[in-house]
């Protein structure tokens, strides 16, 4: 077997190591390797080359079935690579029937146009570049932000994208969408967003296809361009105009990506169930460059589509569940630049941007925050849950409640609200809630109340009493009465005591309504639907005393109410 020069080590060759490689398609379960040079120094054999007589019988069999086993999966390996490459054939030759195929510089000059970066040795621009990462290939496969020193190479992308050309003829190269200031890759440089993009894995011929036809006939988003990455497809959305990575864009942004994510990433157009999800900033393997299966099967880009508003990308989104009035509603922002807001508003600048002062307001009585805490425990939907604890936040900020408080309050609504899930897809978790107390911010106090209703799905009756108490309201009104009498004006004393009690006029309301419905009562009555809930099945007592008069409930006959007329007529009363 020549094991007398060292040549297998436990059932691989000397200098060789196995490493676990990505499971191939269509062989469920299967685990296969792939034998590379080892990095370092080889162990010494088990056994000493000078004395191959003292190797048992036993321990030669098991180093040839060893032997066997790592040649067995290193052809195994091969077939696999051999069948990934040949899929990314068939790939651009479907892509190339239907699509136009575009150059890695039409690419980049779509997505960049004229005036994005910065020109080169042009600092005076003040704008921000693309960065291209290159890892080596001993590196590959760690994560994609690599900071240390000899482990990564950088490449700052100007204007003329030249620097292009310096990654193409890689084997590892990264980019992503945006432009930054500085050289990190990281939230606070980014600079504007250029376009979305969307990682697909798991696709065969099968999910191409389909991954086509659902563009085609309007179920996703028609995507600017499509790009074989070699084992998967990266869907590139570009954007009519670029987004500035303002915070709470970039927050926006993020989830308008994983919304879509779940909308694209589907059973027709991925054999993995489980969808991925990734961040706004992630950075993609570069147009030109080596794609996983070597430089030899370059990633390839595709024209299916033109550029993309943000508003298109929302009616993909379902609104059944919420999801799409969420992501309006954190998306809403001003019309102004930035810097057409400085032209316009100078003052409003220089104190906002520059010197960093909070807007002026009012603080509210916490009985706001009391009363929408109840009410989004006792009458939220389905689909409005993360709105009733995003727009509980906006009304702690507002009320001055304690962070502390509000969170206590907030997670205490995560049970009851996740028992109101039908479906596991529809679960309520403490992500949403993390996520939802997010707008516990100063900058969201004055959210119209409006749109507060309109997200949370409760109706938002203008408060009259401005959160005061109802016995400090009721002190202010006698007051302005008062006051209107000595003046002389006609005052409206209002309907007699009890006369209007809710019990009441929703049992006259049943009366006339014996069919009605309690959504009926609400719109017609205006009363809340608690109280009316309340009240449904409550008639009003049959005898009452009220202003010194008696009233009598009659059912169902008059025959009663007459002998009780003529009884008190018959005593001498009225």
């Amino acid at each position: 077997m020549g094991v007398s020069d060292g040549v297998w080590e436990c059932g691989k060759p000397k200098r060789f190591s196995i490493i676990s490689m990505p499971q191939s398609e269509g062989e469920k379960g299967e685990v296969t390797f792939s034998l590379r040079p080892r990095r370092g120094r080889s162990l010494a054999p088990p056994f000493p080359p000078s004395r191959p007589q003292a190797i048992p019988a036993a321990a030669v069999f098991l180093f040839a079935t060893f032997s066997f086993g790592g040649v067995r999966m290193a052809m195994d390996q091969q077939a696999a690579m051999e069948r990934l490459q040949e899929l990314y054939r068939e790939k651009n030759k479907h892509l190339e029937t239907f699509l136009e195929p575009v150059t890695p510089f039409e690419f980049y000059r779509e997505i960049f146009p004229v005036g994005s970066f910065e020109r080169k040795g042009h600092y005076e621009d003040a704008k921000g570049n693309g960065i291209a990462v290159t890892v080596p290939p001993k590196a590959a496969g760690i994560a994609l932000e690599i900071k240390e020193e000899g482990k990564a190479k950088r490449y700052t992308i100007t204007d003329e994208l030249s620097e292009l050309s310096e990654v193409y003829n890689t084997d590892f190269t990264i980019m992503s969408p945006l432009s930054y200031f500085g050289r990190q890759r990281c939230g606070k440089n980014a600079r504007y967003l250029y376009a979305l993009v969307f990682d697909l894995d798991g696709v065969g011929m099968p999910q191409l296809r389909d991954t086509l036809h659902q563009m085609n006939k309007d179920i996703l988003p028609q995507a600017t361009f499509v790009v074989n990455s070699g084992t998967g497809l990266h869907l590139y959305y570009v954007l009519k105009e670029p987004v500035p990575m303002y915070p709470h864009n970039q927050k926006c942004l993020k989830e308008l990506k994983y919304s879509l994510t779940r909308q694209i990433w589907n059973r027709y157009t991925s054999t993995i169930k489980e969808p991925q999800m990734q961040g706004i900033l992630q950075g993609f393997r570069v147009v030109g460059s080596g794609s996983k299966l070597g430089r030899e099967y370059p990633v390839k880009a595709f024209r299916l589509g033109g550029p993309v508003e943000l508003a298109q990308l929302l009616d993909y989104i379902p609104d059944s569940n919420g999801e799409r009035q969420r992501l309006e509603g954190l998306m809403r922002k001003s019309r102004l630049s930035l810097d057409e807001a400085k032209e316009k508003y100078p003052d409003w600048y220089e104190r906002r941007i520059i010197k960093k002062e909070r807007r002026g307001r009012w603080t509210v009585k916490r009985d706001l925050y009391d009363w929408w805490l109840h009410r989004i425990a006792d009458e939220i939907r389905v689909g409005h849950r993360f709105y009733g604890i995003m727009t509980l936040a906006i009304y702690a900020k507002k009320c001055g409640i304690d962070e502390d408080e509000l969170r206590r309050d907030a997670f205490a609504l995560l049970q009851p609200y996740d028992d109101m899930s039908v479906e596991d897809i529809n679960r309520f978790t403490k992500d949403d809630v993390v996520c939802a107390l997010e707008m516990f911010n100063e900058d969201y106090v004055t959210f119209p109340r409006d749109d507060i209703a309109k997200l949370s799905g409760l109706t938002m009756p203008v408060n009259k009493r401005n959160w005061r108490k109802q016995e400090e309201h009721i002190q202010v009104m006698n007051t302005m009465k008062a006051l209107k009498k000595q003046l002389g004006e006609i005052v409206n004393e209002g309907r007699p005591k009890g006369s209007g009690t809710a019990q009441v006029r929703v049992y006259e309301w049943r009366q006339q309504h014996p069919e009605g419905r309690k959504a009926d009562c609400h719109r017609e009555t205006g009363l809340d639907p608690k109280t009316i809930r309340k009240w449904w099945d409550c008639p009003p007592p049959a005898v009452r005393f009220e202003d010194g008069h008696i009233t009598v409930r009659v059912s169902p006959s008059q025959e009663l109410s007459d002998w009780l007329l003529d009884a008190l007529h018959n005593e001498g009363q009225e």
